[in-house]
């Protein structure tokens, strides 16, 4: 209850501030709203050449854009911000300011910033994957739709976890952003079906670095149903990055020259 009560203050904070800077919230609207039509663009346009992507047709690969902009538009919302902060605190020695409170010092560093002029971005993506689901011209259910839904919240974590785990060796490289370029350039793959790539990449971006997990594993899970040794290597796999960037990132904190060393 502790965490709760402190992350509604998060809430309140970030709202309040977003209100003093209304032509950055509004836009934020534009600037995401002309991303997501972008991307529903392009994949029509592929379509008008071809009946199937990786064994999904068009209705089928609408939901599966919509979830990943639905995940981006959670992790933009709730993570992003903190994630950007994170190298300049640990470079200019603020991190101290966060080790020495009573509460974790990686929960405060990962949701202190609620991006508050994104939630409407959030909405937005929200009201696309609804589109998506009630356009698909076959009956899913709701068991499955729910379902859906919880994988996706799991790949919004997947996807936070592997950008952290780029930025952790700022506390090594002392670089202004770690190695989040290459997260970046890695998190393209998972914006394209994992069925379109090669067996060795497939196989990486289901294991090894687990991008498929963030939306189109949820989607195979939709379209095709879900199976115990499914469910067991989503639990496994993601249980196990979580353990290992936690791991990872108690060292980094074990390599760290505070500000006043």
């Amino acid at each position: 209850m502790r965490y709760l009560r402190l992350y509604l203050s998060f809430l309140r904070f970030s709202f309040s501030r977003a209100m003093e800077f209304r032509v950055d919230f509004f836009f934020r609207v534009v600037m995401d709203a002309g991303y997501y039509v972008i991307n529903l663009a392009f994949f029509t346009v592929i379509f008008r050449h071809t009946t199937l992507l990786g064994g999904w047709d068009l209705h089928q690969i609408y939901i599966f854009v919509c979830g990943f902009l639905l995940v981006d538009a959670i992790h933009m919302t709730m993570f992003a911000n903190n994630l950007w902060w994170l190298p300049i605190f640990i470079n200019r020695g603020d991190l101290d300011y966060y080790l020495t409170r009573p509460v974790s010092p990686l929960f405060f560093l990962s949701l202190r910033d609620f991006a508050a002029n994104s939630f409407l971005n959030l909405l937005i993506a929200a009201g696309l994957m609804a589109w998506s689901l009630l356009r698909y011209p076959e009956a899913l259910g709701w068991g499955r739709i729910a379902g859906f839904l919880f994988l996706l919240l799991v790949g919004t974590l997947v996807h936070f976890l592997f950008r952290l785990m780029f930025i952790i060796p700022v506390f090594w490289l002392h670089s202004n952003r770690g190695l989040d370029e290459v997260s970046w350039s890695l998190l393209q793959l998972a914006e394209r079906p994992h069925q379109i790539y090669r067996d060795w990449l497939r196989f990486a971006l289901v294991s090894v670095l687990p991008l498929a997990l963030a939306v189109s594993i949820p989607a195979h899970v939709l379209f095709e149903g879900i199976s115990l040794a499914r469910a067991s290597h989503i639990a496994g796999v993601t249980g196990s990055m979580a353990l290992v960037v936690y791991g990872f990132w108690r060292w980094g904190l074990s390599a760290y020259s505070s500000a006043s060393s």
